[in-house]
């Protein structure tokens, strides 16, 4: 009988009681059941009754007392010693009781490989990797080569510090998962994304978080993976914003740390409207409160600058046009993009690559995001697949955003919330 367990790792399966012992061997195996002698048969059918009875300890006793003098009677008592171990909970036993079994020259055919994947998951429980790892690769080489062997085997490298290979062997357990018809579980991803994280490759950390959110695009998901991704090193404040800008535009805003870090990193670029309209959203959803004495500070300060900022946009507009490179229409972008004013970033994006002296994988990451926020969402892929570096991965999570717009307008899944505006 098999059970599903989950210990540290991937979701596994393993056989927490084995057939039961003597008696499935008699149901299947009636002529082999001659091999037995005579005392050994009557013993044994003790112990199973024993077991039968719920007499854990008598039966332990019994099996103890066992004398098996041939391959089928090792097999028997052995099988037996397993399921004493199963009903005491004793994986130790466990695991010493499928050795008997696998050496007793009986195993019924073609119950070896399952076996040995069975050997492999108590050494892997209990922490002899190398075993572990030994076991599943000859259980796999007899042909066990199910979606639980390979997500044992990958989880065995993952413990036993090979987390690259592990990764890849994750990867190959989700598409045998898919083959056969079934959801990934999102226990898979959650895995892959810890051990990407714990290696501090973010790029894996940004992919596995994508691949998880396209399969479960909750809220909640989104606000852990953006927030995993914002804790990276090196993580520039544009890039955080636009990381914010995601949390908001996908309803996952969720605490008054997510308000306050928002407001505070769009007042530091200078994009105060966009400040007050987190600072109110956030007091709106009841996140802020409106006596808090820092947050109640910054409000003031930018609800006297925004203004400022907005009535000087014509003036910077004619200056971008007139640039001789596409720095002034960048930044002039960059302020319309935190007014949620869409277009008329796109417009100012465009100038700035065409006048050239900035970084086209900055401006097309953030070019893509709105044009796909004005409704352009087949632009706004085709300027994200020309992000490039620092900006790869937050353009990847926006992209993810984009496609699941589409697919809302499609009536596939059901839109994101709408970002404070």
């Amino acid at each position: 009988m098999r059970a599903l367990v989950r210990r540290g790792g991937l979701v596994l399966a393993a056989a927490m009681a084995m057939v039961p012992a003597t008696q499935g061997i008699a149901a299947r195996d009636k002529p082999t059941d001659a091999l037995m002698t005579g005392s050994f048969r009557a013993a044994a059918g003790q112990a199973r009754a024993a077991l039968d009875a719920g007499d854990v300890n008598g039966a332990a006793a019994q099996v103890s007392a066992l004398l098996p003098s041939n391959p089928l009677e090792n097999y028997t008592a052995a099988a037996l010693r397993m399921e004493v171990a199963a009903k005491r909970g004793d994986p130790q036993a466990k695991r010493k009781a499928l050795t008997d079994i696998l050496e007793s020259k009986a195993v019924p055919a073609g119950q070896e490989p399952y076996l040995r994947y069975l050997a492999a998951y108590y050494s892997y429980y209990l922490g002899v990797f190398n075993d572990a790892l030994a076991q599943i690769n000859y259980a796999r080489q007899m042909g066990y080569n199910t979606t639980e062997s390979t997500v044992l085997l990958a989880d065995i490298l993952i413990k036993s510090g090979k987390p690259t290979e592990g990764l890849a062997l994750v990867d190959q357990a989700m598409e045998q998962q898919k083959a056969a018809g079934k959801p990934v579980p999102a226990t898979w991803y959650d895995r892959a994304i810890g051990v990407a994280y714990k290696q501090g490759s973010w790029g894996e950390v940004a992919k596995w978080c994508e691949r998880k959110l396209r399969a479960y695009p909750s809220e909640g998901n989104w606000r852990s993976c953006l927030a995993n991704y914002l804790t990276a090193p090196g993580v520039d404040p544009q890039l955080q914003l636009d990381l914010y800008r995601l949390q908001a535009a996908t309803g996952a805003m969720a605490s008054e740390r997510d308000y306050r870090s928002y407001s505070t990193l769009a007042s530091a670029a200078g994009y105060d409207a966009e400040a007050k309209a987190v600072i109110d959203a956030g007091r709106t959803a009841g996140k802020l409160d409106a006596t808090e004495v820092e947050t109640t500070k910054l409000l003031k300060t930018v609800k006297v600058k925004a203004p400022k900022t907005i009535a000087a946009l014509p003036a910077q507009v004619k200056k971008a046009k007139a640039a001789s490179n596409g720095m002034p229409a960048l930044e002039v972008g960059d302020v319309y993009f935190s007014l949620g004013q869409y277009p008329q970033a796109v417009e100012q994006y465009r100038l700035a690559l065409s006048k050239g002296g900035i970084d086209p994988t900055r401006v097309n990451g953030r070019l893509g995001v709105a044009l796909a926020r004005s409704g352009d969402l087949p632009g706004g892929k085709a300027a994200l697949a020309q992000a490039g570096g620092n900006w790869t991965n937050v353009a990847g999570f926006w992209n993810v955003w984009v496609d699941q717009q589409a697919q809302a307008k499609t009536g596939l899944t059901p839109a994101m919330s709408a970002p404070p505006s």
